[in-house]
């Protein structure tokens, strides 16, 4: 039986022992998707150890591949690892969660991109369409980022949030993919990420419903990376080389997008060909980039809905100082 970030959250118990000052390896719990090409980059080109010795310190990287939210949680809480990165709101949560005890912010931002709302249905035209007989696919029911994207669409849609909270299955992306795909599973809608979204819409019987961006009204961060306040704290140089090494990582994306994919294709043994992938990381709508993008339109909707207790005041609240001087919002 799947944990819910609300169960993952009692790991923090875990985390008795204090961190090690700049330790010899830093793990990297993270998802499957374009959205996470950062960390596939500086796992296959070892860019954490090569800014770790600018810094002065011997420091090895390993990246640890989850499926859904809920896994990176379990990892980062229980001392599995020091850094996840996942969906922003599944943060969101974690960062109102642990704010009295293991504090955990965000080093920075990963990627800003649009999530399509796919079906197989002919008569699903708008979140409207949705029957009793539709289920709908996303990483993790109620926490992930498609299901937040997929609560304010229905609270604009219907005037209730949670309207279609009981259509959700939780299923990672490449299962749903292939459950939407097949027509032979109870799955009729897949709220997914690239590269997923564009694999899926390659099926003429297969049509876009949603985009997240017609939700956030434009660019909006999708996903960060993120640690405790300990972790952060006691090793200020293993900070300084992973946050190279991210925007290092986000150069290769910008000036060598074929080098990317390829890396991207052969880690993840993607069914999209490079030049498929290539094109992605150069369309407009999918960003990289360490500055947040619209993050308050998420915490004003999950403190009105009550997924967590607070906004906070700034952007900045929820990030490490790294990054204040970057164009946030």
């Amino acid at each position: 039986m799947k944990r819910t970030i609300f169960s993952a959250l009692l790991g923090v118990m875990l985390l008795t022992k204090p961190a090690l000052a700049e330790v010899e390896e830093v793990r990297f719990a993270r998802m499957q998707g374009l959205a996470y090409l950062q960390v596939y980059l500086l796992a296959d080109l070892h860019l954490v150890e090569k800014h770790a010795k600018e810094e002065g310190i011997s420091l090895t990287a390993r990246v640890i591949p989850l499926n859904q939210p809920t896994g990176v949680i379990d990892a980062l809480l229980s001392g599995g690892a020091d850094f996840g990165s996942s969906g922003i709101t599944p943060f969101i949560t974690l960062w109102d969660k642990t704010r009295n005890s293991a504090e955990i912010k965000a080093l920075a931002a990963l990627n800003s991109q649009p999530a399509f709302l796919n079906s197989n249905n002919p008569n699903i035209k708008s979140i409207k369409d949705f029957t009793e007989k539709d289920r709908i696919a996303l990483p993790a029911v109620k926490v992930a980022f498609q299901a937040t994207i997929l609560q304010m669409a229905a609270e604009k849609a219907f005037g209730q949030y949670d309207k279609l909270d009981t259509l959700t299955v939780g299923l990672a992306h490449p299962d749903a993919a292939t459950a939407l795909l097949s027509g032979r599973s109870e799955i009729t809608a897949h709220f997914t990420s690239p590269p997923f979204q564009y694999q899926e819409l390659a099926d003429p019987k297969v049509h876009k419903v949603l985009s997240s961006y017609d939700v956030t009204g434009g660019p909006a961060t999708f996903s960060g990376l993120f640690t405790t306040r300990r972790f952060h704290d006691a090793n200020p140089k293993v900070i300084k080389a992973v946050l190279a090494a991210i925007e290092e990582a986000n150069q290769i994306i910008r000036t060598d997008p074929r080098r990317a994919a390829e890396i991207y294709v052969r880690l993840d043994n993607a069914k999209q060909t490079v030049d498929e992938v290539e094109a992605l990381l150069r369309d407009p709508d999918i960003q990289y980039t360490i500055a947040p993008q619209n993050i308050t339109k998420y915490t004003d909707f999950m403190a009105r809905v009550g997924s967590i207790s607070k906004a906070p005041t700034s952007w900045k609240d929820l990030f490490f100082p790294e990054v204040y001087g970057l164009p946030g919002s």
